[in-house]
């Protein structure tokens, strides 16, 4: 999904002047190290103060919620991400982080309402319709998240649209996969981490946990999503999000209630 931001430029200089990356760039840092989750720390930390000072800049809740949501504080990331749309009520139909942090907070209908009002922005994004049905999965089971899909006609960069056949029911994972390898594009770093992730998000909704975590390993160990700025690097970090998530609900003791997150 595309990064774009509706900020004045005062706001841009103020976080830049926090020595912290904006306007989608999140540099190379590998935030799923002991040596990276600190950086995101120190960052969330530093924006909190600044926030203090400035309650009314935008660009300061975006930046923070992003920290956030990487460190896997949903709750607190979409408290950021709502700020935004309270203080600029133009952030609200372009925000598709604030979907996904409504999906990493279970809060399904949410989610899923936020990728619909973004479908009316970008029409020809099917990862923001991967995410609309992902939220509808959960809340209202797979045949109909599959029957309320949203339509998209112009195509889509590689390997969207086969991915969004293979959510349809229309093609498995496996065949979106070897469709992939058969177009020579299994070597394109974004194809490939793309198709990995979605790949495991699609046997995780379908039941098969291990096959979604080695698939997910894949993706989270992709150079190219580490290295990425902007929209893939924001997805990089979802991917490993997804991952950790995973792990942890495979190593929960069967009818243990789940944790709350912050």
């Amino acid at each position: 999904m595309k990064v774009k931001y509706i900020f004045k430029s005062a706001g841009l200089a103020a976080v830049t002047a926090l020595g912290l990356l904006v306007a989608g760039s999140y540099g190379a840092e590998d935030f799923s190290t002991a040596a990276g989750l600190p950086v995101l720390e120190k960052q969330e930390k530093a924006l909190s103060e600044k926030i203090v000072a400035e309650p009314k800049l935008v660009a300061l809740y975006s930046r923070r919620g992003d920290a956030r949501l990487f460190l896997g504080r949903y709750r607190e990331a979409r408290a950021d991400y709502e700020k935004m749309i309270e203080l600029d009520p133009a952030q609200d139909v372009p925000h598709w982080r604030l979907g996904i942090a409504y999906y990493f907070c279970g809060d399904y209908e949410k989610s899923a309402r936020q990728f619909e009002k973004y479908h009316a922005y970008g029409a020809r994004d099917r990862e923001n319709g991967i995410w609309q049905f992902l939220a509808r999965v959960k809340s209202a089971g797979l045949e109909k998240a599959r029957a309320g899909m949203l339509e998209y006609t112009a195509f889509d960069r590689e390997p969207f649209p086969s991915l969004y056949e293979m959510f349809a029911g229309k093609k498995s994972g496996d065949e979106m996969l070897a469709e992939v390898k058969s177009k020579g594009l299994e070597k394109d770093g974004a194809v490939s981490f793309f198709a990995n992730y979605y790949a495991g998000v699609n046997e995780e909704i379908l039941g098969h946990p291990e096959k979604a975590m080695a698939l997910l390993g894949k993706a989270a160990g992709s150079e190219w999503g580490k290295t990425s700025e902007g929209g893939p690097a924001y997805m990089w970090q979802c991917a490993r999000l997804h991952l950790v998530e995973l792990q942890k609900k495979a190593a929960k003791p069967a009818g243990k209630a789940p944790e709350e997150k912050k």
